[in-house]
C-alpha cells in the first residue's frame, strides 16, 4: 500500500532501475508518516562513505509529539540496502547524468519501505514529448468510450 509517491520524479527523469530500501526513522517520524504527513517532492538521495542518505524529505511532526524531543522535519535519514546493492548503485550513479531519486514510500509487511530509482535527467523537449504522449493516450481512451 503506497503512502506517498514522487510524481515529479517521473516528470523530470527517465527512471532506468528501481530498488527497494529500508529507512532509519525515529518514533515520531513513523507516527507522522502513518498520519500521512510526509512529502517526497524535493527529496533526493546522496552517497557518502559508501552509504546512502535521503535528503530533503519533509516529515511534519504531529502536534502530539513528545515534549522531551526536538523534531527536525528535514533531517538526513540513512537508507538500508545490502552491501552488494550499494556497490552496484554507486558504480551506476557516478556515471555522468545519473542520479538517485526517491519514487515511492510504501508499507511492506508492516514496515515502511522507500523505492529509489536510478534516473537520468530529461531535457525540456523530452518532457514535452512525454506530455504529448500522455495527452494522446487520454484522447484514445475518450474516443474508445464514445463508440
Amino acid at each position: 500500500m503506497s503512502i506517498v509517491q514522487n510524481k515529479k520524479a517521473f516528470h523530470d527523469f527517465f527512471i532506468e532501475e528501481k530498488y527497494e530500501s529500508g529507512v532509519v526513522f525515529e518514533g515520531w517520524e513513523v507516527k507522522a508518516i502513518r498520519a500521512g504527513r510526509i512529502q517526497l517532492k524535493e527529496a533526493y538521495v546522496i552517497i557518502r562513505n559508501s552509504e546512502l542518505f535521503l535528503i530533503g524529505c519533509h516529515i511534519s511532526p504531529l502536534s502530539t509529539a513528545s515534549t522531551h524531543i526536538n523534531p527536525d522535519p528535514i533531517r538526513t535519514r540513512k537508507l538500508l540496502l545490502h552491501a552488494e546493492e550499494i556497490k552496484r548503485l554507486i558504480g551506476k550513479a557516478e556515471r555522468a547524468g545519473y542520479t538517485l531519486v526517491p519514487l515511492d514510500m510504501h508499507y511492506k509487511a508492516g514496515k515502511i519501505k522507500l523505492e529509489i530509482g536510478l534516473a537520468k535527467g530529461k531535457k525540456q523537449h523530452d518532457k514535452r514529448e512525454s506530455e504529448k504522449q500522455r495527452e494522446w493516450e487520454r484522447d484514445k481512451q475518450r474516443i474508445m468510450r464514445a463508440k
